[in-house]
């Protein structure tokens, strides 16, 4: 895979500060080009790399205020199947594929521990989940974040 580059970098920072920014407006923060940016747009949207621009939005203000992460264990070559049932629990917010004891992590959102509860059972009710174990998330004192690793890339290349 083809590393990104420091224009690549600022580009995505800008993005993930402003993600409501112009494209116009990208290059002349960036100054560059509007057809440069846009180039490197493109060609970062075609390597999966930026995957759109959905909001951001606080899951425990809409209402869900508990985090949960369930690790499961799935009966041999039925990850497929148990994955696909994953998705029509609306609670499911995420799952990855592990290494160790479990063979999924899930994040889970509820509102209550009562509701937590309901959304474990529907979890362990899936055919081909062996066993699971939970973990209520207490705080989230570092949030899903990419900046560090984009400046490391502006300050490398700048510093060379």
């Amino acid at each position: 895979m083809e590393e990104i580059d420091e224009l690549d970098a600022r580009l995505l920072l800008l993005l993930t500060d402003e993600p409501r920014i112009g494209v116009l407006e990208c290059s002349r923060q960036l100054g560059v080009a509007r057809g440069t940016v846009q180039a490197r747009m493109d060609r970062l949207e075609r390597r999966g790399i930026l995957r759109g621009f959905p909001p951001d939005l606080d899951l425990a203000a809409m209402g869900y205020a508990l985090t949960g992460f369930a690790v499961l264990e799935i009966a041999q070559g039925r990850r497929l199947e148990v994955i696909e049932r994953l998705t029509a629990i609306d609670e499911v917010c995420e799952a990855h594929s592990t290494t160790g004891r479990g063979d999924l992590l899930v994040r889970v959102v509820a509102k209550s521990n009562a509701d937590l509860q309901r959304v474990i059972e529907e979890v362990v009710n899936v055919p081909w989940v062996e066993r699971t174990s939970t973990s209520i998330a207490l705080t989230t004192p570092i949030q899903y974040r990419v900046r560090p690793l984009l400046e490391r890339v502006v300050n490398s290349r700048s510093n060379a």
